[in-house]
């Protein structure tokens, strides 16, 4: 989507602050001995409260409000009987539409404590987001994003899982430009616009360089090689200036 109008805007704003909430309550509501199908339905119950779809469940059918990761599993997660524990990472990423406009958002959580390498890796992870948001801009090239983040992952000993991209959103969940690596690459000579909407969510990792099915079911991704990963996901909106970012709570 390329934004033309200021009520364009306020209506991404609005969906993307409506998934932002739901995504911190759902970590807020996290405990021990709860399972990720009592969680999707905290999501489930606060989308529908402000009039809002799941995407993932009204485009592709998937099996749950929102997508739910514990631990090994990195990405897509289903929920269902799965029951959380002290120590787990938990990524929740919740992307919905209302009134024609999508927002995607995402974060992974530790419920409980975790060691100083966890933590370190988590607030890594979202230094690595930041350090992508940064380089969205009018006129900057799309690859910027990505080298960013590689630049940042490889002065700090990390890698990347480089089969995860982000996208472009807004009108649709997945449109737009498609395809926006997180990593390095040579040779894609596509350039920003002003209005352009996408998402900047790598997944950084302490090994891992691949997302995987485990064959367990169509959708939940695990990293090959094993290793911690964690993923932090914004919705921006590119312009003259600096990054707007919608999937802010508030």
């Amino acid at each position: 989507m390329t934004i033309t109008h200021q009520d364009e805007l306020e209506g991404l704003r609005r969906i993307g602050r409506i998934v932002a909430n739901t995504m911190h309550a759902m970590a807020r509501a996290m405990e021990p001995g709860m399972t990720t199908a009592e969680l999707d339905a905290i999501g489930g119950a606060l989308l529908e409260r402000e009039g809002a779809v799941s995407a993932p469940k009204a485009t592709y059918e998937f099996p749950g409000f929102t997508c739910i990761s514990v631990n090994e599993e990195i990405a897509h997660g289903i929920p269902g009987d799965r029951r959380l524990a002290l120590g787990d990472l938990v990524n929740i990423d919740v992307s919905a539409s209302r009134d024609g406009f999508f927002a995607d958002t995402g974060a992974t959580f530790c419920l409980g404590p975790v060691s100083r390498p966890v933590q370190r890796l988590c607030a890594d992870g979202r230094a690595a987001m930041a350090a992508g948001i940064a380089e969205v801009g009018h006129g900057k090239p799309l690859a910027g994003i990505g080298n960013a983040i590689g630049r940042f992952a490889r002065l700090r000993g990390y890698t990347l899982i480089r089969n995860l991209a982000s996208h472009g959103v807004g009108r649709a969940l997945h449109e737009e430009p498609e395809e926006i690596p997180t990593w390095p690459t040579r040779g894609d000579t596509r350039r920003l616009q002003d209005g352009q909407v996408l998402t900047v969510e790598p997944f950084l990792s302490r090994g891992g360089r691949w997302a995987v099915s485990g064959g367990r079911d169509d959708w939940t991704l695990f990293s090959r090689p094993e290793a911690p990963v964690v993923q932090y996901e914004h919705t921006v909106v590119t312009t003259r200036q600096r990054p707007i970012i919608v999937t802010l709570p508030g």
